[in-house]
């Protein structure tokens, strides 16, 4: 492992910074141009012309838009994104609350995917050809030609409607809710921290359906582009050599070929992670799952901008952040890129 020098982390930090600014600009050039009045959705399409201009320049729209920016980038600096027409609540308040469903969510389906993709990416490439890497191909092109919304409703059919072996829509059970107080905000490790167990039974009855379908998608991701990354290496001289003394198959796979892939399968996870983030959306909506995809997509309805900006803001910023966490781990523990920088 290299040690990353600070120029290069800075410059690094650089570029995240920039393209969150740029980020920034977007997202609020857009939300001040669509034909949406937030102000409207506030007082009443019937309030009265000075009841509708006041509001209008208690938020700020009177101004112009440059005004309005930076009165938003220091609204920002104080965590403030503004109030919510759904809620009334700070928009900030609301995505502390919806965030962590959707954390939740996406993170333990890219456990799921990571743990079916890789090895089934790795035992394809090895048994290139084979009705095991057949069988994989399927697979992957499966996940990646199928809506995501479409396995959502034939799930809820089929396991929940028809054989009754996971939970229904919602995170968990009603006469369950209140009932765990939130520390993390994650469900399933506050109910265990509490010794809630029937709880957790219930909540991950509920989140494991969402879960693995929106696994599918990225699992089909990471089969693929693992199996192009082994298949890679399995033609290098090093594998050669290694099989020529007598290294088993799995044992060329695990020491060799899996070590020399392992930064490319970061970017990927990474990509993956930030696609599951903001791909909730439409699984949030099928399952009735309260994070912060439906919280959003409530939003749009409505045409309640601040909270639209402000969640865009969120799930980008995070997407760059995995990103930037992924460029830095290359230079790490790959010397070719720390070479190439100098």
């Amino acid at each position: 492992m290299k040690e990353l020098s600070v120029a290069e982390f800075g410059r690094r930090l650089a570029h995240l910074l920039v393209s969150l600014f740029i980020l920034l600009c977007v997202t609020f050039v857009i939300g001040r141009i669509l034909p949406t009045d937030p102000v409207g959705a506030i007082v009443g399409e019937l309030a009265d012309p000075a009841a509708y201009a006041a509001m209008r320049a208690r938020l700020g729209l009177d101004l112009p838009i440059y005004q309005q920016f930076f009165l938003y980038l220091n609204g920002l600096a104080h965590g403030d994104f503004g109030t919510a027409v759904l809620t009334g609540n700070p928009v900030s308040s609301d995505l502390a609350q919806a965030f962590p469903a959707t954390f939740e969510l996406a993170t333990l389906a890219v456990v799921i995917s990571t743990f079916v993709g890789v090895p089934l990416g790795l035992v394809a490439a090895l048994f290139r050809d084979s009705f095991i890497d057949k069988t994989a191909r399927v697979v992957a092109l499966v996940g990646h030609s199928i809506p995501v919304f479409w396995f959502g409703i034939v799930g809820l059919v089929i396991f929940y409607a028809g054989l009754n072996w996971v939970g229904g829509p919602g995170r968990i059970d009603v006469f369950y809710e209140g009932l765990v107080t939130p520390r993390t905000g994650l469900l399933l490790i506050d109910s265990l921290l509490q010794g809630e167990t029937e709880i957790f039974w219930n909540a991950l009855g509920h989140i494991i359906l969402p879960a693995v379908i929106l696994a599918y998608a990225a699992m089909a991701y990471i089969t693929r582009m693992t199996r192009s990354f082994t298949l890679e290496q399995l033609s290098q001289d090093y594998v050669i050599a290694a099989r020529a003394k007598g290294v088993s198959p799995l044992g060329t796979i695990w020491h060799h070929v899996l070590p020399n892939i392992a930064v490319q399968l970061i970017t990927i996870l990474a990509i993956s992670y930030g696609g599951l983030l903001e791909g909730a959306v439409v699984t949030e909506i099928v399952f009735s799952w309260p994070g912060i995809g439906q919280y959003m997509t409530n939003a749009l309805m409505i045409g309640d901008m601040n909270a639209i900006v402000a969640g865009t803001i969120i799930v980008g910023f995070i997407f760059m952040l995995l990103n930037f966490l992924a460029d830095v781990a290359y230079a790490v523990f790959d010397p070719r890129m720390r070479e190439a920088a100098r």
